[in-house]
């Protein structure tokens, strides 16, 4: 796979969430105390899954607007997102544990990153 030329020109958050409906792997990952739940009957623990790309926005004139969408492949081939602010803050503050759980996912090798295109 080569990387999407689409991917380089998508420059909202909203850009990247289409492109993922499109290919129909707009499965929210959402935060539960046993892990993450994509709606499909299964929690995942962090070592079940892998981020495969990252996609930062920075807001334009206000740092609190910038955002974070991780792509997201579970080990039974499931590919989803999960969403949130960027920075100091969190956009998962009634979630505790959102942060420390994202944390230990691991991250896909830079040339994992470049594969995967939407």
């Amino acid at each position: 796979m080569n990387v999407n030329s689409t991917l380089d020109k998508m420059t909202s958050s909203s850009q990247v969430l289409e492109a993922l409906r499109l290919k129909k792997m707009d499965n929210e990952f959402h935060w539960t105390t046993e892990g993450f739940s994509a709606g499909k009957g299964k929690t995942y623990q962090p070592e079940e899954l892998q981020i495969v790309k990252t996609f930062r926005f920075e807001g334009a004139s206000d740092p609190a607007d910038s955002e974070i969408i991780y792509i997201i492949k579970a080990n039974d081939g499931l590919i989803g997102y999960s969403q949130d602010v960027y920075g100091a803050d969190t956009g998962h503050e009634h979630e505790q544990g959102y942060d420390n759980f994202i944390r230990k996912v691991p991250t896909a090798g830079h040339e994992d990153e470049i594969l995967f295109e939407l």
